[in-house]
This record gives C-alpha cells, sequence and structure tokens, in this order.
C-alpha cells in the first residue's frame, strides 16, 4: 500500500503557473498507477490526469490537455502535475491517488488517497 502526500498548491493569477507533487510512501510505488482528481467549490470530484506504473500512458481530462502534464520519477516515489495557461475554473482542492498497475478515470477505483493540496487562480 501507498499513502500520498501533495504539495504544491497555492495562489497563482490566471494565465500562470503551478506544479504539484505527489510523494508516496511504500517500496511498490513503481507498481502502482497514479492520478490527479480536483473538487471545486460546489462540484463533484473530477478526474483531472493520470499515469500508468512505468509512465508510458497518460490520460488528461479534455479541459486541462495542452495545458496540464503529468509524469513521475519512481526513483523519488513522487508524481508530479505541471499545471501552465491556468484558469480561474482550475480553482479547487487537487488530490493525488493511487491504485495498483493500470490507471482509472474513476475516483472509487482508487484505495489511496492524499489529503489534498488548494490550488486558487485568480482572474
Amino acid at each position: 500500500q501507498v499513502q500520498p502526500v501533495e504539495s504544491g498548491g497555492g495562489l497563482v493569477e490566471a494565465g500562470g503557473t503551478l506544479r504539484l507533487s505527489c510523494a508516496a510512501s511504500g517500496r511498490i510505488f513503481s507498481s502502482y498507477a497514479l492520478a490527479w482528481f480536483r473538487q471545486g467549490p460546489g462540484k463533484e470530484r473530477e478526474f483531472v490526469a493520470a499515469i500508468s506504473w512505468s509512465g508510458g500512458s497518460t490520460n488528461y481530462t479534455d479541459s486541462v490537455k495542452g495545458r496540464f502534464t503529468i509524469s513521475r520519477d519512481n526513483t523519488k516515489n513522487t508524481v508530479y502535475l505541471q499545471m501552465n495557461s491556468l484558469k480561474p475554473e482550475d480553482t479547487a482542492v487537487y488530490y493525488c491517488a493511487a491504485r495498483p498497475w493500470s490507471y482509472s478515470t474513476a475516483f472509487v477505483d482508487y484505495n489511496a488517497w492524499g489529503q489534498g493540496t488548494q490550488v486558487t487562480v485568480s482572474s
């Protein structure tokens, strides 16, 4: 089992950039797929991006394609979410989630979650 811990959130102006990090404990990190979800004010939790255990496959929700990039460094047990050209609608609490081997876009498929990190984009 891995335990994700997010960092890197903050307040940024529209058009700005942030990089979120998710450090996960556990010697089996490299066998887990990782994903980022977000939950905005008054909204349901939604899928943002995911990466396979090897890093060879990624998936993004349409609204962030071309702006966000997910990557991982298995030597550091860390996954990253580079967020560029941020928009006010990206404001949310961002959560890192893990599941064995293959990723999913459904939050119910993940069994390990971080506490979340707040991202606020001002207009």
